[in-house]
């Protein structure tokens, strides 16, 4: 049989973060992996997610049932009111619930994107929003930038010469990076997105895994006192149970709208289930206080793993210090191609993912990402010891 699939399907790319695990998989359970983006489950509010549910069914509000696309009004006024804290004013009507915020990324790119459109991203990026991108058969370019987020310049030049539907950023705690934009970076995308009449899409699934409470870092969608340029997503997956799969979305009323629409295509509605149970979880529990609680313990595994880097010369290995969010994001030196000594650091017992992957252009081979969230502090231990004999044993 010839079978005769859409021309978009040859820009199908399996994630290299998928075919890694799959290499883990095949060596053993007793390799530590760093490779993911998974939190702990051990900090999973088991008790309180079994009583939410049970609370649902108790209250015999249809949750078996069909719901409404935009999903369960009472969850969207709780996400409304949360928002509040971040500076960013969206109206619970201004909500879509989505399953995840993969889903929104999704969703925003179908209803924005044609054949050979541009987006602009950072360099490197998220790989699975490139994902979403070059499905809709879109060209991903890349914008230069440092620890403080996009180039200004390079943006403005890249603006005019691609004349991009949409900036896709991930400004606080970023993945691969889990650097933290400016403010004054901030602002000046956001100006920047006013003069070449472009969108925004502003991807904080980690924002609220933050380290120094006495810092602020306000979305970009805050500063949006229009309220026409930038479209924003969050996620419940990072701070409650990445199982629940459900994300959020607002933005300007046109575009939500459109989203809407091509979600009843999609799915018709995100799990009225799951959303009820969220909406028991959210009133019966103090999330604030699970955020800290996990905030804290977050930092202690990555400043484990931060004290083991430290061991290494700094010839070899460089970073920043993540102010939040997952991910330690490592340059090492030049001579080591981090995907081909995959192989030989997964003989050792642990995995991380090497950086090439999540860059739109221009590749470095000698970065990798380690996530600190996943492992416990005794395993992050054990990983990091292997790895930095491995490293070191690579240079002999």
């Amino acid at each position: 049989m010839s079978y005769r699939f859409a021309d978009r399907t040859k820009m199908f790319k399996t994630s290299a973060i998928r075919e890694i695990a799959g290499m883990i998989q095949k060596k053993g359970s007793d390799v530590i992996s760093f490779a993911g983006g998974n939190p702990f489950e051990h900090y999973f509010p088991h008790e309180e997610i079994k009583r939410a549910f049970e609370k649902v069914f108790e209250s015999g509000k249809g949750s078996l049932q069909y719901g409404m696309t935009p999903g369960f009004m009472p969850l969207r006024e709780l996400i409304s009111e949360r928002v509040k804290s971040k500076g960013i004013s969206a109206k619970p009507e201004e909500i879509l619930l989505t399953t995840g915020s993969q889903q929104a990324i999704d969703l925003f790119s179908r209803i924005m994107l044609s054949p050979n459109d541009v987006v602009l991203t950072e360099n490197p990026t998220f790989l699975a929003a490139v994902q979403a991108f070059e499905s809709y058969e879109a060209k991903v370019v890349g914008v230069s930038g440092d620890k403080d987020g996009m180039d200004p310049e390079d943006l403005e030049k890249k603006l005019k010469q691609h004349q991009p539907k949409f900036i896709y950023v991930v400004p606080t705690f970023s993945n691969p990076e889990g650097k933290v934009w400016s403010e004054e970076r901030r602002r000046a995308l956001l100006e920047l997105a006013y003069k070449y009449n472009t969108l925004v899409l502003e991807d904080d699934p980690y924002g609220d895994i933050q380290f120094h409470e006495e810092e602020t870092y306000t979305p970009i969608a805050a500063m949006d006192e229009q309220k026409s340029q930038v479209v924003y997503t969050g996620s419940f997956s990072k701070t409650v149970v990445p199982s629940l799969r459900i994300g959020w979305v607002t933005g300007p009323a046109p575009v939500l709208a459109y989203m809407s629409q091509i979600k009843e295509a999609a799915d018709l509605m995100s799990s009225p289930l799951n959303q009820q149970a969220l909406y028991y979880l959210m009133t019966e529990m103090d999330l604030d206080a699970h955020i800290r609680m996990l905030t804290k313990q977050y930092y202690q595994h990555m400043s484990v793993m931060q004290d083991y880097l430290k061991t290494l010369d700094g010839d070899l290995v460089s970073w920043n210090e993540p102010k939040g969010g997952m991910f330690l994001w490592a340059n090492v030196h030049e001579s080591i191609n981090t995907t081909e000594l995959l192989a030989k650091i997964l003989d050792h017992g642990v995995a991380y993912i090497p950086g090439a992957p999540f860059y739109v252009e221009n590749p470095q081979q000698n970065t990798l990402r380690l996530n600190f969230t996943h492992s416990s502090p005794e395993k992050i231990k054990i990983g990091m010891e292997r790895l930095t004999a491995a490293f070191l044993q690579s240079l002999k």
